[in-house]
């Protein structure tokens, strides 16, 4: 990783301290949150040595530090007079709306927990004010999966608690996670390294925040789509204008104005630090030409009509003519960064190329808000070359290579041996060659993975990037990789989202499915028919699975062909099973539910089911 000198950038100006502490009512003291169980699931106060030191130590790259220290503040702010947030109590804010009954929460949080303790912070400053709204502005779970903790589920049943949010809100939050669900959960553990000890040599955030809270994740369908730019909303007595932003930093996601305010929530869409056209964790590559153009459009609904910008991450941008600026020089960000990793395509260059020589112009390049400490230009730009070209760069040679444990040993074997190989990435390591020791180290563990002088070099140059790194999820990365050669596989933090699996389709339901069958075993089982009769929503669905591919289809099998067996029970009583708790054979036992014909289709299904492996290595084969 190419460490650039930061002496060009305001590191006279304070105004991000400014605008991060205003509006200060009152902190969360302490500031550790605990489930049910007195487990924590939240614990700012780890990262107190943040408030406490101003200068960066040698451990941590000084732009990061400096966002480190910005990010770690937390309490409940006004935004403006009857508009409020609580900071630092997770990985995004929430904020609250104050209206002529009581308050419209917007994004409630990962977590119940954190949620219901940043609502009671809420009111020990501002009273008893009951929840009369929910906005999730978008379909990211940091947006939505502390909504038990701030309203009763029954109460938006009842109609008396409106859900807002934009249109295809529910299908993507639902179902952007599953299909690849075990893998993105490993990735993001890495990515927000929340495994690793906090310290100036650890974990000091991830540059959109601290890390992600660990508790209970839940979800409560909207009751109003959000669904054309323009539409207006009048809730609790409160005013606001929409804008459909689909496709920007999350494919379901709407920014939307307070005219009586003059205030304009951004979601996620312009924050302090360049965002993921492709998030490290993994997902569908992001449109960063789609996010310039709908970042002109807010300016230009909105143009005069608000004199304050806030998102759901970071602080406010306060005064029209800075709110201004703010947004044009986001937007001027990603236009640039797509358009020039496009013009370089067409020059011919590769995805790692374009990386390499991409910079942003010097007045974005010294834009605090634009600096790499969430998403990066490099892996930015890699993206965009994803999005438009694929894996392939066009040599040849990379069209047909071997794979990274087969082409590790060729490499050892052709560079003299491991011996060999590490005394002289060991005087790459001296030279400060960092990027290169890290490559060809990787090659001898993936040709022994039990070498121990590879483990302990690599470990160390992991270390020594991460230490260098700008950018939160490049630093954690990089020092989970180290901890993990170091100490063996850290487990994945993981936590149980049964609302989001009930929120699923019976359709996204069996494809969740499709993509566990285990190809050659189901191709050597033959064809299977098995029907599925839902009591409690009057669904029928017949699974065919043939050649080793599973096809689901809604109602009967076609040409009148007789299912193998048929399967009634509640959806429910399916969700429970596919979420751990439950299993078919008990709840066959106990009658909840019944099978007609082949029991052992069932079974026999059952055992083509692939588990995931939640802590898959990473650094190693």
């Amino acid at each position: 990783m190419t460490t650039y000198s930061t002496d060009h950038l305001a590191w006279d100006d304070d105004q991000d301290f400014a605008d991060a502490d205003r509006g200060f009512l009152g902190r969360l003291d302490p500031c550790v949150v605990r489930d049910a169980d007195g487990r924590p699931v939240w614990d700012n106060d780890a990262y107190a040595f943040l408030e406490r030191d101003e200068e960066a130590p040698p451990t941590a790259h000084p732009s990061l530090w400096r966002q480190g220290r910005l990010t770690v503040k937390q309490g409940l702010y006004e935004v403006v007079p009857g508009i409020h947030q609580v900071r630092g109590l997770d990985l995004s804010n929430i904020t609250f709306v104050e209206g002529e009954r009581g308050v419209i929460v917007i994004d409630p949080l990962i977590s119940e927990e954190v949620a219901a303790a940043a609502l009671g912070l809420y009111r020990e400053h501002r009273g008893e004010r009951p929840v009369t709204a929910v906005i999730y502005t978008h379909s990211h779970v940091d947006h939505f999966g502390g909504v038990r903790g701030v309203v009763d589920a029954a109460d938006v049943a009842s109609g008396a608690v409106p859900v807002l949010a934009p249109a295809g809100f529910m299908e993507h939050a639902a179902s952007e996670n599953v299909f690849t669900g075990p893998a993105m959960s490993r990735r993001a553990g890495y990515m927000y390294g929340a495994a690793l000890a906090k310290g100036p040599a650890g974990q000091i955030g991830c540059g959109l925040g601290m890390t992600t809270s660990l508790g209970t994740v839940g979800l409560i369908a909207p009751t109003l789509d959000i669904t054309r730019t323009g539409q207006e909303e009048t809730v609790d007595g409160v005013r606001m204008v929409f804008q459909l932003t689909p496709g920007t930093e999350a494919p379901s996601e709407m920014n939307f104005h307070f005219p009586g305010l003059r205030t304009l929530c951004v979601a996620e869409n312009a924050c302090h630090t360049l965002h993921n056209v492709l998030t490290l964790r993994g997902a569908l590559v992001r449109d960063p030409s789609a996010w310039a153009r709908y970042l002109t459009e807010t300016l230009r609904l909105f143009a005069g009509e608000f004199d304050t910008v806030f998102a759901s991450h970071h602080w406010p941008t306060w005064g029209q003519e800075r709110a201004v600026r703010f947004l044009e020089e986001q937007r001027d960000t990603y236009a640039y960064l797509h358009d020039q990793s496009v013009r370089l395509i067409n020059a011919g260059r590769t995805g790692a190329e374009i990386a390499e020589e991409l910079r942003l112009p010097e007045a974005l390049d010294r834009a605090w808000h634009a600096r790499g400490y969430y998403g990066t230009l490099s892996h930015n730009a890699k993206a965009v070359y994803q999005r438009y070209m694929g894996w392939f760069d066009g040599n040849p040679a990379h069209l047909w290579a071997h794979p990274p444990v087969e082409a590790a040993g060729r490499y050892v074997e052709f560079m003299g041996g491991a011996e060999a190989v590490l005394a002289k990435a060991r005087k790459s390591y001296e030279d400060g060659d960092l990027r290169w020791v890290a490559e060809v180290v990787n090659h001898v563990l993936f040709a022994d993975p039990d070498n121990d002088e590879a483990r302990s070099l690599q470990a160390d140059t992991f270390e020594r990037l991460g230490h260098s790194a700008e950018s939160g999820p490049w630093r954690n990365f990089y020092l989970m990789g180290a901890a993990e050669l170091r100490g063996g596989i850290i487990a994945t933090p993981t936590r149980r989202a049964p609302d989001v699996l009930a929120a699923l389709t019976a359709g996204q339901v069996f494809q969740s499915m499709a993509v566990r069958i285990n190809g050659p075993r189901a191709a050597a089982a033959g064809r299977l028919l098995l029907r599925w009769e839902f009591t409690d929503t009057d669904e029928t669905w017949t699974l065919l699975l043939s050649n080793g591919a599973l096809t689901a289809m809604a109602g009967d099998a076609p040409r009148g062909e007789q299912p193998h067996a048929t399967l009634r029970l509640a959806r429910t009583t399916l969700n429970a099973v596919l979420g751990g708790l439950t299993t078919f054979v008990d709840e066959i036992t106990t009658g909840s539910a019944t099978i007609d014909g082949d029991a052992m289709a069932l079974a026999d299904f059952s055992t083509l089911l692939d588990t995931p492996d939640p802590d898959f290595p990473l650094v190693t084969p």
